[in-house]
């Protein structure tokens, strides 16, 4: 013990502690010049607004501002007010100061309207049927009656004219015509006609 004392009051300790320290000090020093220069600490670039840019003008525009791009087709909807293919959102948002190579995400605008199936709405009223067709997306445009008895009934479903049938697929927002029932029997006028 009386050893060890005595190496820590001696001068070979002390220029030992300080050369320690100098190591230390210098390694921390030449660390953060590395991570300064590295990092490009203060070096700020500006997001450009990349909206309604094509994927190849995108593509451009980022090479030239130094940053790096990732884009997401799959969890976009269709907007109808963006052309097919543009960037319709981006993060970060234009206008925010970020590191040049930073990875900037964009969502791309879809050629269309994803398809949804259509639901089963035959027997189904009117009623019950426009909230089955809203609720995946397909809007009615109009409704069309023939002669069956079930009053307010679907019996059919037509797009663009032709006939469907439910599991069909259609793009979201698609104009369905429903076939319903107005409450008279099927060949009813005939058999009046006829019984006179």
């Amino acid at each position: 013990m009386k050893h060890f004392l005595s190496f820590l009051k001696s001068k070979v300790f002390f220029i030992q502690l300080g050369l320690a320290v100098v190591v230390v000090v210098l390694l921390v020093f030449l660390t953060l010049q590395w991570l300064k220069s590295s990092t490009n600490h203060g070096e700020f670039v500006e997001v450009p607004d990349f909206s309604r840019m094509s994927v190849m003008e995108m593509r451009d525009a980022v090479e030239k501002a130094g940053l790096r791009y990732e884009k997401d087709l799959d969890s976009s909807n269709y907007d109808p007010n963006y052309p097919s293919f543009s960037i319709i959102g981006q993060n970060p948002p234009a206008g925010n100061k970020v590191k040049a190579n930073r990875k900037i995400y964009f969502k791309v605008n879809p050629s269309g309207y994803k398809k949804v199936t259509v639901p089963d709405v035959i027997q189904v009223t009117q009623r019950n049927a426009r909230t089955m067709l809203q609720a995946v997306g397909l809007e009615v445009q109009r409704v069309t009656y023939r002669d069956e008895l079930g009053l307010d009934m679907v019996y059919g479903l037509r797009h663009k004219g032709k006939y469907i049938k439910p599991g069909d697929k259609l793009p979201k927002t698609s104009k369905i015509e429903l076939i319903c029932g107005n409450g008279k029997i099927p060949g009813s006028a005939k058999v009046q006609a006829e019984s006179q």
